[in-house]
């Protein structure tokens, strides 16, 4: 092979590997994670004195709940990061999605941005609740202030998982998000992802494992995107 042709061959095989290094030393990824619940369509003004349709996305309002020791829970205390929510079912209906924050909880251990929260329907005493509370925390090893394990009225939870988190909304990524309209039975299987913003941003079957690794990596694209906001 003639030297030309050598040092032709080198510079098209450079190419490639000089643009890798590139991308990989100055290029950003950009990720975007589905937002669920929209409301309604507002028209807001563009900076070039247009106008654009703006999708407004359902928020969960704050709420109340009682964790181990009868303290009080509020939702203003989750509002640093996010949090995946299960609905507690007893018996061995809630125990796969327990088993997954368990596994998210250690995963994720270092990062207090991500936090699990366990919504348990109150027993028939408040001692008989506590008493429950604390058997789940033990079972599960809860880490405090990591995961946070609640109890409210059935009602209660009941009307959260139907006008707050969409728990069971049949098709929550569609236009309008009408939770009157939703069947109100709970879902004992399924996750849910809440951002900051307090929009909910994914639905997992715990039961399933490529959904359960959907979820680790969609935690891990937020994270992302909170830490490299332009």
């Amino acid at each position: 092979m003639r030297p030309r042709q050598t040092i032709l061959l080198g510079l098209l095989l450079l190419v490639p590997v000089l643009a890798f290094l590139f991308l990989y030393g100055f290029g950003r990824n950009h990720y975007a994670l589905p937002t669920y619940l929209p409301e309604r369509a507002d028209s807001v003004r563009t900076s070039a004195g247009g106008w654009q349709r703006d999708t407004v996305f359902h928020r969960v309002r704050p709420f109340r709940l009682r964790t181990v020791g009868g303290r009080t829970l509020t939702s203003a205390e989750l509002v640093q990061g996010m949090y995946v929510v299960q609905f507690y079912a007893p018996g061995e209906a809630g125990a796969p999605a327990a088993r997954v924050l368990a596994r998210i909880q250690e995963r994720f251990r270092p990062e207090p941005r991500v936090r699990m929260v366990t919504l348990v329907p109150t027993a028939a005493s408040t001692a008989a609740t506590d008493a429950q509370l604390e058997k789940l925390s033990e079972q599960y090893g809860t880490i405090s202030g990591k995961w946070l394990i609640a109890a409210a009225p059935a009602d209660t939870l009941r009307q959260l998982a139907q006008y707050e988190f969409g728990q069971t909304a049949l098709r929550p990524g569609h236009f309008p998000f009408r939770p009157a309209t939703e069947p109100a039975n709970l879902l004992p299987g399924r996750l849910l992802l809440i951002d900051k913003a307090q929009h909910v941003r994914g639905y997992y079957d715990a039961t399933d494992k490529y959904e359960v690794e959907r979820l680790i990596t969609e935690l891990n694209v937020l994270l992302y995107s909170y830490d490299n906001r332009d």
